[in-house]
């Protein structure tokens, strides 16, 4: 792939095409009815990342995301100390070579802090608009990963290097609209995006459907990236790193949704 998740795209062990299998001798007929009768080997007896362990540990992620969530929204004053603190731990979790559940669910815990101080604001502003957004997240997601399980939708070279692209230039937007907003050439409170329209309709909703679709797209290359995990064998411990990669595309799609729907009400 032209671009991976940064989560996975330092690890060997998830690129297409590497195994940490190795050749075992041909297995006697003895040997093969003791395996029958063994019992099914769990992802704790191999040592081995399975989708099923995985997706365990990405619940415990979002419980955890969702409990900081909680005390962010009481306590919305903690937004900008928590937006710092988890830029940190994200970076940390990207760049460790080895994952660590305390680190990820660390990364959730205060995330959750960010997300729950930033839904109590906007919700103090457009009533009913947080569980708007928390609705059209999950949709986003079960529609992706239904898409993906059925084998309709898969990632494709051309189609991350076109990925690649439009996140490159929605950064660059991005910090073109913070710069304006910040220095007072626009006054709206949603930059550019709420005060250019195109056909009478809000420049951020436009930008803001085309973003859905990317992080829907990212969501694809992390699942993507997990059934490579697991087809190579990677050890147990990398369920994590998928549940950190995960947790990170649906943060990010969960806000620009409520961006987008703030933007819409406004």
């Amino acid at each position: 792939m032209a671009l991976n998740n940064p989560a996975f795209s330092r690890i060997p062990a998830f690129q297409p095409g590497r195994t940490t299998a190795t050749a075992v001798p041909t297995p006697t007929a003895e040997s093969l009815q003791e395996l029958y009768d063994a019992p099914t080997a769990t992802a704790i007896d191999t040592d081995r990342m399975t989708v099923e362990d995985t997706i365990v540990k990405t619940a415990v992620g979002f419980l955890v995301l969702v409990a900081g969530g909680a005390v962010g929204w009481i306590f919305p004053a903690l937004a900008l100390p928590a937006m710092i603190v988890g830029f940190g731990l994200a970076l940390v979790n990207i760049f460790k070579k080895k994952p660590s559940a305390a680190l990820v669910l660390a990364y959730a815990g205060v995330e959750g802090l960010f997300i729950g101080a930033v839904s109590s604001f906007f919700e103090s502003m457009f009533s009913g608009i947080v569980i708007q957004a928390v609705l059209g997240t999950v949709a986003v997601v079960g529609v992706t990963l239904a898409l993906f399980a059925s084998g309709k939708i898969r990632a494709s070279a051309k189609a991350t290097k076109v990925f690649l692209i439009a996140m490159v230039g929605y950064l660059l937007f991005s910090v073109l609209n913070i710069v304006l907003s910040m220095t007072g050439v626009v006054t709206n409170p949603f930059g550019l995006q709420g005060s250019v329209t195109i056909l009478g309709i809000p420049l951020g909703l436009i930008l803001g459907v085309l973003v859905v679709i990317m992080a829907a797209y990212s969501l694809v290359l992390d699942f993507d990236f997990i059934k490579q995990g697991v087809a190579n064998r990677v050890p147990r411990a990398y369920g994590w790193t998928g549940a950190f990669g995960i947790m990170v595309t649906v943060v990010w799609l969960y806000l620009e949704i409520l961006r987008m729907f703030a933007i819409a009400r406004n």
